[in-house]
């Protein structure tokens, strides 16, 4: 029995203090994906690198009913300014700890040991999945082309993230 493609609301949070969207790669790069893929740019936008107002954006969109997924880009680096990882965390309910493993193994590919810097991370918080993605075009690359767009494909087997989306909230649902 074949599956039929179910496509899903992907908003794209760029994290930095100096692109803008006319020179948003990583973003760019993301959209086009997404939409390549057959699912939704649901949303898009930038934003500095302030604690704060990552985490109040992931909550805002959370909220909308139209996005499934949010993905971020920028900010998961080690340097002071890198906040995105705790502005995720401020927000997860559950952490998808595999994300951020599966996606050193595939930098490893890519970058050596040099993938030890990143702290890409995933999680989900009222019913929606958000990921944090480095700020550089290849690492955006790799995590929709390698990850991503096989877990967001219902298709795809043994297991995939779209299958379980209807049950992500049931413990806020109230219980019969």
């Amino acid at each position: 029995m074949s599956k039929d493609f179910i496509p899903i609301g992907i908003a794209v949070l760029t994290v930095s203090d100096t692109r803008t969207a006319a020179d948003d790669r990583s973003g760019d790069t993301l959209a086009a994906r997404i939409e390549a893929a057959g699912h939704r740019l649901a949303a898009r936008a930038i934003t500095t690198d302030d604690r704060d107002r990552i985490s109040a954006q992931l909550r805002d969109w959370i909220a909308d009913p139209k996005i499934d997924a949010i993905l971020t880009t920028g900010g998961t680096g080690l340097t002071g300014r890198d906040v995105t990882v705790e502005a995720h965390r401020d927000v997860y309910e559950k952490e998808i700890d595999a994300f951020g493993t599966v996606f050193t193994i595939v930098s490893m590919q890519k970058i050596g040991t040099s993938a030890v810097q990143s702290r890409a991370t995933a999680g989900v918080a009222g019913g929606t999945y958000l990921f944090a993605l480095p700020g550089s075009t290849g690492a955006c690359k790799d995590a929709w082309d390698e990850i991503l767009v096989h877990q967001f494909d219902y298709r795809h087997a043994p297991c995939n993230f779209v299958e379980i989306m209807p049950r992500l909230d049931e413990h806020l649902r109230r219980k019969k």
